[in-house]
């Protein structure tokens, strides 16, 4: 009906990337391989053969003439044309001698499936070190070592042990599947199948010493067949490579389905920022996927239905949705699902419910619509039902809960002909049902072009994610093409005295304030100033003022001016008596106006991450924030205010007064210039609270940090 499941016909021969190569090579070379089938050095070559393999195959065994039917070179130096890949099932004591044969018959790409490297600790990280090194030295390229291969089932290529493919290879289709973790890889290829979804790529990165899945998801979007990735990931190398393949996919409307693992805490400097807490390893990660495009599933199942409603390539316009059911209980679990999501059930206009009641007096005349079980007599009403809700209402998209209906043998196939009648003018955008049934009236359904879900969580839930996509694709990106300027900040820790001269330098707006560190300096401060005043501790290593008693605000004379300032030196002296201090900060109060934190805090894989969220005290306690990679503009600033709860505040919630938030926009993209342009100086910088004034009154940083790196990130 409205699928186009055909595949570009593959080039004629491998280009030059190295997965051109390995993912659609012409012949390929086993070392190792061996007559039985059930070991890891048999069964790829078994998988080859069972899956017509429409290129060369080479085994490479010196101690026997045949292999599995096939015959059976001495060396790689014996093979008659050099192989464009070659998969090595030796044990990791034989691998070096391999890469160097391999390195010597010019093969350009190898697979090494043997385990016992990094992933064993020290000693195995020194053996993982020294193939890469042979291999770059060779000209190799890498997959592995402890993955599982890799595998492209429309030549029937498959380059791999994985128990996934023990039945047959997977039908060939629009899924692409990446992993650093093989067994899990090989588990999503199997969900895929049992989806009735063909995977064409499979590539199982391992440990990563050389091709990582960054490279993987950048080749695998520019390639015609592909139309959805799924990925997974514990963590990244380098993130400018991993950010720019996912801006390939972005680029190219591929949409990649991300499972990302593992959350780990910064350590124990994150107590020393704010920020640095809040824009902890996994936020980072996840606003990288963010930023650039990619969806980030929480669970195996939603990677799966999600790439599962991708692989038709019908994506909605926009996130209007209408729900027809047969019954009313159906309707409101859709609706309560769709509100989770970010999904609009918005009503029906009049002249389409007219019709709803002259085609059905019985059934409701609204969205959602419930058709009653009056469609039993006459199946035409789904179909006259469906039209007029596409047609009338202009939704994006439909979900029809239709219970086990579809699969009772009295109407089973008169109302899937009453469902594809109902949708045949409307195939430019998604009709998902919410149905069980056997697998073949599932499969049937699925081949007239309808996504199908067991569940209306399920089916909300990949709907949703089409629409991020459609969102993301037509979102611009806008960077900041400004140098920034690199002037050197020190190795040290800087006071906040130093640190808001330093950011005032680039741009962000400070109220006046003194230091004054004797009773006489203070007196003059207090003559130049008008009060009342904040007075605060100026220390390099005192992070968080508020938390020893080192800020006393609302002073209103010189004589309770020194009064603090006494006061903050003594707690000072009995809470950090090791602390070098400098004065106090002496500064007029500030007007009332919105709290909030922006920051940006130096990740080791990423680079500088800008960070915005709710300021003063509460900013770790409600984790309120939105973080971006790398410089940002304030057009991009203004994107990260609304993504947090705490925007409502900057409209003027409750009668409050407004924020300016063109201002905000303004000083997050100052402060991230700021990161970039020292991100090999400095570990964090954060101001916090930055005062948010009414519309056109600006903004004010009320305090100011600024963390040097890290010894360990020095050395």
């Amino acid at each position: 009906m409205r699928l186009n499941t055909s595949s570009p016909a593959q080039p004629s021969s491998p280009g030059t990337h190295v997965l051109d190569r390995a993912l659609r090579p012409h012949s390929v070379a086993i070392v190792g391989a061996s007559d039985d089938t059930s070991r890891i050095s048999g069964r790829a070559l078994h998988y080859l053969k069972s899956a017509c393999f429409t290129g060369r195959i080479f085994a490479i065994n010196p101690k026997r003439d045949i292999v599995q039917g096939l015959p059976a070179y001495p060396s790689l130096a014996d093979v008659p044309e050099t192989p464009d890949i070659a998969l090595i099932c030796l044990g990791a004591a034989h691998l070096r001698q391999a890469i160097i044969d391999c390195a010597e018959v010019g093969i350009g790409a190898a697979v090494i499936f043997a385990a016992g490297f990094a992933e064993t600790g020290e000693e195995g990280i020194v053996a993982q070190r020294e193939i890469e090194e042979l291999a770059r030295e060779g000209g190799v390229r890498l997959f592995g070592p402890n993955c599982l291969g890799v595998m492209n089932s429309a030549i029937g290529f498959m380059g791999t042990f994985s128990s996934a493919f023990d039945g047959q290879a997977p039908a060939p289709g629009g899924i692409a599947i990446v992993s650093q973790s093989g067994a899990y890889g090989g588990h999503l290829a199997y969900l895929c199948a049992k989806r009735n979804m063909g995977v064409s790529y499979w590539i199982s990165t391992g440990n990563e010493s050389d091709v990582d899945v960054a490279e993987c998801i950048d080749w695998l979007a520019t390639q015609n067949d592909v139309s959805v990735i799924l990925a997974y990931a514990e963590g990244v190398q380098e993130g400018a490579r991993f950010t720019n393949a996912l801006e390939t996919a972005r680029r190219n409307r591929t949409p990649v389905v991300f499972m990302k693992v593992g959350e780990s805490p910064l350590g124990a400097h994150a107590a020393q920022s704010h920020t640095a807490s809040l824009a902890g390893e996994d936020k980072v990660f996840d606003a990288a996927l963010r930023q650039y495009g990619a969806y980030r599933a929480r669970t195996t199942q939603e990677q799966i239905d999600v790439a599962y409603a991708c692989s038709r390539r019908i994506y909605p316009a926009g996130r209007n949705l209408g729900v027809v059911t047969v019954s009313g209980g159906f309707g409101v679990q859709l609706c309560d699902a769709a509100d989770r999501h970010e999904l609009y059930v918005s009503p029906l206009a009049e002249q389409g419910r007219a019709k709803l009641r002259e085609i059905n007096p019985m059934g409701s005349d609204n969205n959602p619509c419930d058709t009653t079980a009056n469609w039993l007599n006459d199946p035409s009403l789904i179909t006259q039902t469906l039209n007029v809700m596409y047609a009338e209402g202009g939704y994006d998209s439909i979900i029809a809960a239709l219970t086990m209906l579809p699969d009772t043998q009295h109407a089973g196939e008169r109302v899937r002909e009453a469902i594809t009648a109902g949708t045949t003018n409307f195939l430019d955008r998604p009709t998902l049902l919410c149905m069980e049934a056997r697998d073949s009236v599932i499969k049937a359904y699925e081949e007239d072009g309808f996504l199908v879900f067991d569940d209306a969580e399920r089916a909300t839930v990949a709907l949703s994610a089409l629409s991020y996509f459609v969102e993301e694709w037509a979102s611009p990106r806008t960077r900041s093409t400004k140098a920034g300027d690199g002037t050197a900040l020190g190795a040290v820790a800087l006071s906040e005295a130093a640190a808001r001269s330093t950011l005032a330098s680039a741009g962000i707006p400070f109220l006046p304030a003194e230091v004054a560190s004797t009773s006489d300096e203070l007196a003059a401060t207090t003559v130049r100033m008008s009060g009342p005043y904040a007075i605060k501790i100026v220390s390099a290593d005192i992070a968080h003022k508020t938390e020893i008693g080192g800020v006393v605000l609302d002073v209103p004379d010189a004589a309770a001016a020194e009064t603090a300032r006494q006061d903050i030196f003594a707690r000072t002296a009995t809470l950090m008596p090791d602390a070098q201090v400098e004065g106090v900060l002496v500064s007029p109060m500030a007007p009332e106006g919105i709290e909030v934190i922006i920051g940006v805090t130096n990740d080791p894989i990423f680079g500088p991450v800008t960070m915005f969220g709710l300021g003063g005290t509460e900013a770790e306690l409600f984790e309120d924030v939105a973080l971006r990679i790398g410089r940002i503009s304030a057009d991009e600033a203004a994107a990260m205010i609304a993504e947090t709860r705490s925007s409502a505040l900057l409209d003027g919630y409750r009668g409050n007064p407004a924020g300016d938030r063109a201002a905000l926009a303004e000083a997050i993209a100052a402060l991230s210039e700021f990161g970039a342009a020292h991100a090999d100086q400095l570990d964090s910088v954060e101001i916090n609270p930055l005062l948010v004034l009414p519309p056109g009154e600006g903004v004010i940083a009320l305090d100011a940090l600024i963390v040097p790196p890290r010894r360990e990130q020095v050395l």
